[in-house]
């Protein structure tokens, strides 16, 4: 998975999607070259030739492409779109996703994230933090983000996810949970506007509730991994977009599983993160395609 749009300027991407025929990889390079663009890459995938959805993703160079993106966007809508019942957005390279980050008292997610987005790794703004904890406050603050303390009442989270709605609606492109330990509602799905990715451990067998590393450790586990995904109204069911996972021993207590399985965490959600960022995660149902 190659990094050609890293450092952006004029550079747009579209994401298609449609019913697969004959023509569309032609089709599409025509209208960038009629517009005066130059295509960069192109990765392109079919769920089946015979009745199958087609997707593509084709990042390309076009100067002077805020004044374009008009024409740009009449051309697809009328040259493309309306031919093959496509689905289709634009984005431009240049303009990173707005992001909040949501946390609860751990730590190593959240601050993986930040410091990837102050290396420049991953392009996006983060535009706050916001946790149910006042924990995690001094450990934001260096970095210049607001962090903004919700408090969830358990008789009353309704009262907290209108304050979110108030704080992020219009503000955000992105909500990632970076172990944020409560169940997001479906009204707040619904009302946000935005997409939500979740992390969380991965188990074979899965332990459910509290202390997950002690019952693993309990029932000698080999692999530890994680799961990063879009959150849906059905809990911990939403499209994957990445997952990994790390060997363990017999000779490794709770407290070395639980340091594993933060090392492999962060690196799961980090990467979905700068993939749904860099507009490669295409949904389709209830899977993804990501490339």
């Amino acid at each position: 998975m190659t990094s050609v749009d890293a450092s952006p300027t004029d550079i747009a991407r579209l994401i298609i999607s449609c019913p697969d025929q004959p023509g569309i990889v032609a089709a599409v390079s025509d209208v960038i070259t009629d517009l005066g663009g130059n295509i960069i890459s192109l990765d392109q995938y079919s769920t089946g030739v015979a009745g199958g959805r087609f997707f593509q993703r084709t990042v390309f160079h076009l100067p002077g492409l805020a004044a374009a993106r008009p024409s740009i966007e009449e051309a697809v809508q009328t040259r493309l779109a309306a031919r093959f019942d496509m689905e289709w957005s634009l984005t431009d390279a240049g303009t990173p996703k707005r992001v909040a980050i949501f946390a609860s008292k751990a730590d190593h997610c959240l601050l993986d994230l930040l410091w990837r987005h102050r290396r420049g790794e991953i392009p996006m703004d983060i535009a706050m933090v916001i946790s149910n904890h006042p924990d995690l406050a001094d450990d934001v603050r260096p970095f210049g983000i607001p962090y903004i303390h919700v408090p969830v009442d358990k008789g009353d989270k309704a009262a907290a996810e209108a304050r979110h709605l108030e704080l992020l609606k219009g503000n955000v492109d992105l909500i990632v949970l970076a172990r944020y330990m409560q169940i997001i509602s479906e009204d707040f799905l619904r009302e946000v506007g935005a997409p939500v990715i979740n992390i969380h451990h991965s188990f074979l067998p899965a332990f459910i509730g509290a202390g997950p590393y002690r019952k693993a450790k309990e029932r000698g586990v080999k692999l530890i991994g994680a799961t990063a995904h879009y959150v849906t109204k059905d809990l911990d069911e939403g499209p994957i977009i990445e997952q990994d996972v790390i060997r363990v021993s017999h000779e490794d207590d709770v407290a070395q599983l639980t340091r594993f399985g933060a090392d492999v965490e962060r690196a799961v959600l980090s990467r979905a993160v700068q993939w749904h960022c860099e507009d490669r995660v295409i949904r389709n149902g209830q899977t993804t395609i990501v490339f």
